[in-house]
């Protein structure tokens, strides 16, 4: 495992100099420092002080994701991290980032210099600048529904979209429900791609077509039904499956708006449960996302990857609540 010395080594610099640039000490070059950082990740230093009672620091980096009040779907896994890591004497910073930060900083040497010995990343999209330096950071990292294969240092978290999106789609054709429409999270997403899939797979074994006006992509806010929902109507949509509870919401309220009653005319399923999603009028049907048991899984997981136990992907199961949103299908033309 390196050391001190065998980086100064590698560099042809003092041990007091890569000390400097490894503590961010300001009387080195910053040219210097990014040097130090890089060859230290490379050399695996990094796990060696992720070791140090001093240095028991974690990272939450959160993008397009918020997560700041009870009624937001993040609130919840932050929480639980937070609660797994408190018990054991972790400190944890919380850290909103965008595109731009990640362009600007190397995601392992931004973790050394800094002192974090690991993260939990939540948000991110497929084409961020970080999701490809994952592919060989030697920091041990958690994403929330992202994968990167065939590194032992980072771990997929989520919730099982496959198994979600079929109870939905099962509980609407139980229903007598045959056009059923699909409004998807964002492109460029690894939960929308297998949340996609999972409809269309459904719909299969159900014997219904997947009906490609009854489909679309928006953004996992309410204003994406406006967007989709007047195309849905007019093809004769009876049901939506809603890539999370905001879309939802928004369906429900477009749906109203043109003169649709929810559920006598369109049925609508969400997807998370998010606290404020009982209080839709009517109370949205959804699948929960037990949201708090994944901040404290993603604070375990991490653990298990700072003391070396590789872990591929943990998948916790979903679970339909039944509410007032979803009804037996009127058939209209």
């Amino acid at each position: 495992m390196a050391t001190i010395k065998d980086i100064a080594n590698r560099l042809g610099v003092s041990v007091s100099t890569v000390s400097k640039g490894l503590n961010g000490a300001s009387d080195i070059s910053d040219e210097l420092r990014q040097m130090v950082l890089d060859t230290a990740v490379e050399m695996g230093y990094s796990t060696k002080r992720s070791k140090k009672v001093e240095n028991r620091k974690l990272c939450i980096f959160i993008e397009n994701m918020n997560y700041e009040t009870i009624d937001e779907f993040g609130y919840d896994i932050v929480l639980g991290f937070k609660q797994n890591a408190f018990r054991r004497k972790w400190d944890v910073d919380i850290l909103p980032i965008t595109p731009a930060f990640q362009e600007e900083e190397k995601y392992d040497t931004f973790l050394l210099k800094n002192g974090y010995c690991g993260a939990f990343l939540m948000g991110l999209a497929l084409h961020d600048s970080w999701i490809k330096q994952l592919e060989n950071t030697t920091m041990p990292t958690v994403l929330f529904d992202n994968f990167i294969s065939g590194n032992p240092n980072v771990c997929y978290l989520g919730t099982d979209s496959y198994e979600g999106i079929t109870m939905a789609v099962n509980h609407l054709v139980n229903l007598g429900h045959k056009n059923i429409a699909f409004l998807n999270g964002s492109l460029y997403s690894l939960v929308s791609d297998q949340r996609q899939e999972a409809f269309e797979s459904a719909m299969a074994a159900a014997s219904l077509p997947v009906q490609k006006d009854l489909t679309a992509y928006g953004y996992y806010v309410s204003d994406s039904a406006k967007y989709h929902v007047p195309g849905f109507l007019s093809a004769g949509a009876t049901a939506v499956v809603c890539g999370n509870d905001l879309i939802a919401k928004g369906v429900i309220d477009e749906c109203t708006k043109r003169g649709f009653r929810v559920p006598e005319d369109v049925s609508v399923v969400g997807f998370d449960d998010i606290s404020i999603a009982a209080t839709f009028d009517p109370p949205l049907t959804t699948i929960r996302q037990e949201r708090n048991e994944l901040g404290r899984c993603a604070y375990d997981i991490l653990n298990s990857l700072i003391h070396h136990i590789p872990i591929s992907k943990t998948l916790l199961r979903p679970k339909l609540i039944e509410r007032e949103s979803t009804a037996r299908c009127a058939h209209r033309d």
